[in-house]
């Protein structure tokens, strides 16, 4: 194999076929208890990468989290960069694949059964049940997110309101309201 392709795809640890094995099911296995999100196993992450394999410092794993969490995009990232840093594209297969993999199997899972027994009245009772549960939580969440525009209460209180009315009432797409957003702080009306 060319020396520089081996180097992109093993990176600089080099590791073998049974320690990126070993990482994927590691990593599995981690998914399956991240109740909250990834975040929430990287003290265990940073306990198996750098404690018991060496395969990097704490700093290299704590700039490995830092970079990823302020890097756009999904919470997980970090363990694509952990998996880089460790083994190059395969480490990040190794690691991105097996913190996905279970949590996705279960959500199809999930959604198949639940598509099964639509007609189950345990299952009508949890939906119905989550449905204002969602909503409470978007609602906390819009309002934690216009805090710092809460000098500007009616005309934030306005926008959120309209937002809500939007989605409840109407069959638009969410992202109308994420444009009106958009454009009303690109304007610079709440600024």
């Amino acid at each position: 194999m060319n020396p520089g392709l081996q180097a992109l795809l093993l990176g600089p640890g080099r590791l073998g076929a049974p320690e990126l094995a070993a990482m994927f099911v590691h990593f599995m296995m981690l998914s399956l208890l991240a109740v909250g999100g990834a975040i929430t196993t990287t003290s265990d992450m940073q306990r198996w990468v750098v404690g018991e394999r060496g395969w990097l410092s704490d700093g290299q794993f704590t700039a490995s989290v830092a970079l990823a969490q302020a890097a756009p995009g999904p919470n997980l990232l970090f363990v694509a960069v952990i998996g880089w840093n460790v083994a190059g594209l395969a480490g990040t297969a190794a690691t991105l694949f097996g913190s996905l993999l279970p949590s996705t199997t279960l959500a199809l899972l999930a959604t198949r059964w639940g598509t099964r027994n639509a007609g189950w009245l345990g299952l009508r009772a949890f939906k119905a049940g989550m449905a204002p549960l969602s909503i409470g939580l978007l609602l906390a969440t819009g309002w934690v997110l216009t805090e710092p525009l809460r000098s500007h209460a009616l005309v934030t209180g306005l926008l959120v309101l309209m937002a809500v009315a939007v989605m409840v009432w109407t069959k638009l797409s969410p992202l109308w309201a994420i444009v009106v957003g958009a454009v009303v702080g690109a304007m610079g009306l709440l600024g």
